[in-house]
C-alpha cells in the first residue's frame, strides 16, 4: 500500500525557507525519489515498533528530509526530534526492495541539523572534550579506564549504585561500564605469525574497544597470529570517526578518516582489520565521506578496498581451525552495522559453528537492534531501553549460557542488559570464544 505523507499541519509552503546546504546535493534527491513508500521498512524499524508513528519510521523520516530539502519545513523542532530518535541501525536498508540508501540520507540530515541548530556553548565544550580530546587520544582514554577500574575495585561503584548517588543522565552512562581489565596489549611492535606466515595485516585497535574492552583486542591478535598473520598496529591510527558522524560533526569525521588512511597505506597489507561492526561500517564508507576531497578521494578508495571485519576475514582465511571443545549453548546478537551496512551475516555464524561442542541457537529476530547504536543509548536512554528490552526477551527465550557480540557498543549494551534483566549469561566477543577454543585445544 502506498502512503501519501503530507507536511506537518501549518508547515510553510514550498520555497519559503532556504534549504540546508547539506540537503541540496542532487544525488540526495535521487536517493529520496527511490523510496516508493511501500511500508516494508516499518516492521524492520525499532523506533516504529516502539512508537507506531509514521514520522518515526524510515519512510516518514525520508518525507521529512524531502520536505526540508524543498524548504517546506525547517530542520529544528519536530524534524530534529524525529531524526534524533532514529537509531541509524539501517535495518530498513536490508528490508527495502528499492535499495534506498537510508544511511546516506540520515547522515546528510544530521549534518543539516548540526549546521542549522548550533549546539549550546556547554554542549560544544562537551563535544570538543569527548570527540576531539578524548576518543582520538588513546592514552587519555586508557587513563580514564584505569580510574574507572579503581572506582570498580574499591567498592565505590557498589556504593554509588546502591545509594543512587548519580543523577539520571550520569547514572545511565555509568551503568554501561563493563568490568574492566587494564592490562593492555603491547602495540609498539608487530605481533609475529604463529607457524607458517601467510601475510601481514593492519589491526585497528579502536578507541573505546582498546580502553574498555582490551581483552577483545588481545584475543583478536592471538587468533590472527594462530592463522598465520603478522599483526601490525599502525602507530598514528585513531578513532574511526563514527561517533562524530552520529551527531553530524562531519568535518571532524573527515579529519579522523584522513589520519587513518595515512596510517594504513604506507605498507602493502593483506587487509586492514576491524573487530567492531560499527567502526568497520564507517571505515568502509571513507570513500563516500571523502569523495569530494581532491587529496584523499582516491586514497580513500584504496583504503576501503582493504578493510575487513575480523569475522569476514577469518571466515575466508581460517587456515588453522580451532580444535578445543566448548560445551556451551550460545546465541549470537548481530551488530546492526555489521549485518545491515557491511552485509556480514553468515561469516560470524560460520566461525561459531567451527568451534567443536558449541550449540548455536538463533534469535527469533536477529535483525533487530539492541538499542546501543553508537551514542544513542547515552543520548536517548529511555527509547534505547525499550528497544533493549525487546532484544533481551528474545535472548532470554534461547536459554543460552553465552551471548556473542561483534561490536563494542553492542558488547557493553548487552552486559548492561543481561545484568538488568537478571539473565544468567556471559557476554563475549566472537573472537574471545575462538581464542578459548584454541587454548583448550592446545591444553588437551
Amino acid at each position: 500500500m502506498t502512503a501519501t505523507i503530507s507536511p506537518p499541519a501549518g508547515a510553510p509552503t514550498a520555497g519559503s525557507r532556504t534549504p540546508p546546504r547539506s540537503l541540496t546535493d542532487p544525488h540526495l534527491r535521487d536517493l529520496m525519489s527511490q523510496c516508493i513508500h511501500c511500508g516494508l521498512c516499518l516492521q524492520a524499524c525499532p523506533t516504529y515498533n516502539v512508537f507506531h508513528t509514521e514520522m518515526d519510521s524510515p519512510r516518514g523520516r525520508i518525507a521529512l528530509i524531502n520536505a526540508a530539502a524543498d524548504g517546506r519545513i525547517g530542520v529544528d523542532g519536530p524534524f530534529q526530534a524525529h531524526l534524533d530518535l532514529c537509531l541509524g541501525c539501517r535495518a530498513c536498508e536490508t528490508a527495502c526492495p528499492s535499495g534506498v540508501q537510508y544511511g546516506t540520507l540520515l547522515e546528510a540530515a544530521r549534518v543539516a541539523i548540526n549546521e542549522n541548530s548550533p549546539p549550546s556553548r556547554l554542549e560544544r565544550i562537551a563535544r570538543r572534550i569527548s570527540l576531539a580530546e578524548l576518543l582520538p587520544k588513546r592514552r587519555r582514554l586508557r587513563l580514564l579506564a584505569r580510574l574507572m577500574r579503581v572506582y570498580q575495585a574499591s567498592g565505590l561503584q557498589w556504593l554509588v549504585r546502591r545509594a543512587k548517588l548519580l543523577p539520571d543522565g550520569l547514572a545511565g552512562m555509568e551503568a554501561l561500564l563493563p568490568p574492566l581489565v587494564t592490562d593492555y596489549p603491547d602495540y609498539s611492535r608487530p605481533a609475529p605469525a604463529v607457524g607458517k606466515k601467510r601475510g601481514e595485516v593492519a589491526f585497528l585497535v579502536g578507541c573505546v574497544q582498546d580502553a574498555f574492552l582490551s581483552n577483545v583486542n588481545a584475543a583478536s591478535v592471538r587468533v590472527l597470529q594462530r592463522n598465520g598473520y603478522e599483526v601490525h598496529f599502525p602507530p598514528t591510527q585513531t578513532c574511526c570517526g563514527a561517533a562524530p558522524l552520529h551527531i553530524g560533526e562531519q568535518a571532524l569525521a573527515q579529519e579522523l578518516a584522513q589520519r587513518n588512511i595515512d596510517a594504513c597505506l604506507d605498507r602493502d597489507y593483506v587487509a586492514i582489520i576491524s573487530n567492531a561492526g560499527g567502526c568497520g561500517a564507517t571505515l568502509k564508507e571513507y570513500a563516500h565521506l571523502l569523495a569530494d576531497d581532491p587529496l584523499f578521494a582516491e586514497r580513500a578508495k584504496q583504503f576501503t578496498a582493504k578493510v575487513r571485519d575480523i569475522s569476514e576475514f577469518l571466515a575466508e582465511h581460517l587456515h588453522n581451525p580451532p580444535t578445543g571443545r566448548i560445551e556451551q549453548r550460545v546465541t549470537y546478537v548481530d551488530s546492526c552495522h555489521l549485518r545491515h551496512a557491511q552485509k556480514v551475516v553468515a561469516q560470524p555464524r560460520k566461525l561459531l559453528q567451527a568451534i567443536p561442542g558449541l550449540e548455536l541457537v538463533e534469535l527469533r529476530q536477529p535483525d533487530m537492534c539492541c538499542g546501543s547504536a553508537g551514542v544513542y543509548n547515552i543520548m536517548q536512554p529511555e527509547t534505547a531501553n525499550q528497544v533493549l528490552d525487546n532484544k533481551l526477551a528474545d535472548v532470554a527465550d534461547t536459554q543460552a549460557a553465552t551471548v556473542v557480540t561483534t561490536n563494542t557498543g553492542c558488547h557493553m549494551q548487552m552486559i548492561y542488559g543481561v545484568n538488568k534483566a537478571g539473565i544468567a549469561a556471559e557476554v563475549v566477543h566472537l573472537v574471545e570464544l575462538l581464542d578459548r577454543s584454541y587454548f583448550n585445544g592446545e591444553a588437551a
